[in-house]
């Protein structure tokens, strides 16, 4: 695992009858981003996460999005959320907390992350009709929910959104999006002044 002077990275890989993914973060990159989802507009979600994060992160997933773009979106987010927990190591020296608003046009979203351990999710703002519409053409609104609640689980992380103001359904995700990685980046960095895990209790 890293350590102080190396970058923080971890690769992780999930294969069921339904989907093949590995994902490989760096916590320590610039933005980079290379995704293969097979879903257009999830790939488009993933590479502004990565370059608002400033994660390098590679994405290749190969699902049976031909029934839908459910499950492959769905474990997509489940090794997301793994690789980002491995990489994090023991969470020593990190800030700890995140926290961004971002506006995306008429599109206003808060996201606020804390990488404690302890995975929880909030979700509320989102306006009526907004998990039926379907952009892209793969993409259903109501997967954006479920893409924050696997992402946070299992990279065991609470995680606060509030779409504040919006009414287009590509902004309205877009802003969730841009809204968790400005959060994570803040909440995942190194802070000089943080001495050990950033606990009271010693550990997280």
């Amino acid at each position: 695992m890293s350590t102080a002077q190396t970058h923080r990275t971890a690769t992780v890989r999930r294969a069921t009858s339904e989907s093949t993914v590995e994902v490989t973060v760096d916590l320590d990159g610039t933005g980079r981003g290379e995704v293969s989802t097979g879903v257009p507009f999830y790939d488009h979600m993933l590479l502004s996460l990565a370059k608002h994060s400033l994660l390098d992160l590679t994405v290749r997933a190969d699902g049976d999005t031909h029934v839908d773009a459910h499950h492959t979106v769905e474990d997509v987010a489940i090794v997301l959320g793994q690789a980002v927990r491995e990489a994090l190591g023991d969470k020593s020296g990190i800030a700890r907390f995140g926290d961004a608003t971002v506006p995306l046009d008429e599109a206003l979203v808060q996201a606020v992350v804390d990488v404690a351990g302890r995975p929880y999710v909030v979700h509320t703002g989102e306006p009526a009709g907004q998990e039926y519409a379907v952009i892209g053409g793969h993409f259903v609104g109501s997967l954006t929910r479920h893409v924050l609640e696997s992402f946070a689980f299992h990279a065991q992380v609470a995680l606060h959104v509030r779409v504040l103001s919006g009414r287009d359904p590509h902004h309205l995700v877009e802003a969730q999006f841009k809204a968790l990685a400005r959060a994570l980046r803040a909440a995942v960095a190194r802070d000089a002044r943080v001495e050990g895990v950033p606990s009271a209790k010693g550990a997280l």
